[in-house]
């Protein structure tokens, strides 16, 4: 393939949050390496790049405390930008952690006029993201969670967030606006505990929803693998339920702090398995990319980094056709027996009698080779490039 294939396109549905090429290198040990970027220019550089959607936290696109002109001439010049560019906002989401009077939390703080606050703050860019024609509006609870269990009521936490959520799910159906709500979920920092630390809490606590329907997921490739869980697996389940509203790509090296790094670093392998898994398992959202350069980088840096995460994707999905394509590979599934999973275990017609007086010799089947690791390795040989 020429360099070219790897050109990013509208149909890829690629989009970056504003806070991720404009993070500016802060951490817990070292301040600011890099000035602030001005969120109009983010839009172009993007665009220059290829990328097909911006995303922003309130506070990315008007300063916290910000007065009513300041926020019009802000929202102004975002809207003009994407007007010059073609750039669309499929998401927003609105920044509940970072002000110390959201330390313990903004819709299950422990003190009710901070989560009144929370919820005024929610509403208010609610609007702003219909107006801008976002369709998905993410909830990420980093401050909802405590450092001590004993800090936390967590059952009435949980009755806290189900409120928020089925009041905002009741907003947007009064004000007819076409948004679905997406959780994000995370087990830990900034909080030590964080409530719906994985997809699978998040799915259940859903169901628990007056209108589930609108609230679905936007995992995070780094924050699975932090909880030691596969992010494929977890991916597809969120698929098989229906719940894939968005996604954040990113790196990670297994279950330590929140990398945020490039997709495509980190661990290589199950990238790939995952665009794979994106490809074909029937998502047809934005790839969103949520990732920081690394605070060693310049201001060439940061979209060198961006461009890189399109370019791995492309890459990853290329890769993943061949794999998929290769004759090789298709006996490969046939000898592992994979088709046989979606065949149902008990036969049309049949009954659970005729079930119970089959003949099985588990002994040869036991003796069966499932073939895996020929399977395995030629995922890894189109990974390479060897194939």
């Amino acid at each position: 393939m020429t360099a070219s294939s790897y050109q990013p396109r509208p149909e890829h549905k690629f989009s970056f949050g504003l806070w991720t090429v404009g993070w500016q290198g802060v951490d817990p040990f070292g301040v600011a390496t890099r000035a602030p970027l001005d969120p109009v220019r983010t839009v172009h550089e993007l665009a220059e790049l290829g990328a097909w959607g911006v995303s922003f936290h309130d506070d990315d696109l008007i300063p916290f405390g910000s007065g009513d002109a300041e926020r019009s001439a802000r929202i102004a010049g975002f809207r003009k930008a994407l007007d010059e560019t073609g750039l669309v906002v499929p998401m927003a989401t609105t920044n509940l952690f970072a002000h110390p009077v959201f330390k313990d939390g903004g819709l299950t703080a422990n003190d009710r006029d901070v989560r009144r606050f929370a919820l005024r703050k929610v509403l208010r860019n609610l609007d702003l993201a219909a107006e801008l024609g976002a369709s998905t509006y993410v909830l990420w609870g980093g401050r909802e969670g405590a450092e001590s269990p004993v800090a936390k009521d967590v059952a009435a936490a949980l009755d806290r967030y189900a409120e928020a959520l089925n009041l905002l799910c009741g907003y947007v159906r009064e004000q007819g606006y076409d948004i679905r709500f997406a959780l994000e979920p995370k087990p830990n920092e900034p909080r030590g505990d964080i409530l719906l630390p994985t997809i699978g809490h998040a799915l259940a606590f859903i169901g628990e929803l007056d209108h589930p329907e609108l609230v679905g997921l936007n995992p995070e490739v780094g924050h699975e693998q932090m909880a030691g869980l596969s992010v494929v697996h977890g991916i597809a389940q969120a698929l098989w339920h229906d719940k894939l509203f968005h996604i954040d790509l990113n790196g990670q090296n297994g279950p330590r702090y929140d990398q945020d790094l490039r997709f495509g670093n980190g661990d290589v392998k199950t990238a790939f398995l995952l665009v794979d898994l994106l490809e074909r398992g029937g998502y047809t959202g934005p790839r969103h990319f949520d990732f920081k350069p690394a605070r060693t980088e310049d201001d060439a840096g940061v979209w060198a980094s961006a461009a890189a995460c399109m370019r791995n994707y492309l890459v990853f999905a290329e890769r993943a056709a061949a794999f998929r394509a290769d004759p090789s590979v298709k006996q490969a599934l046939a000898d592992s027996r994979v088709d046989g999973l979606a065949e149902p275990t008990l036969g049309a017609g049949e009954s659970l009698a005729e079930l119970r007086a089959e003949a099985f010799d588990p002994e040869d089947a036991a003796g069966r080779g499932m073939h895996y690791e020929r399977l395995d390795q030629l995922a890894l040989d189109h990974l390479f490039g060897v194939a």
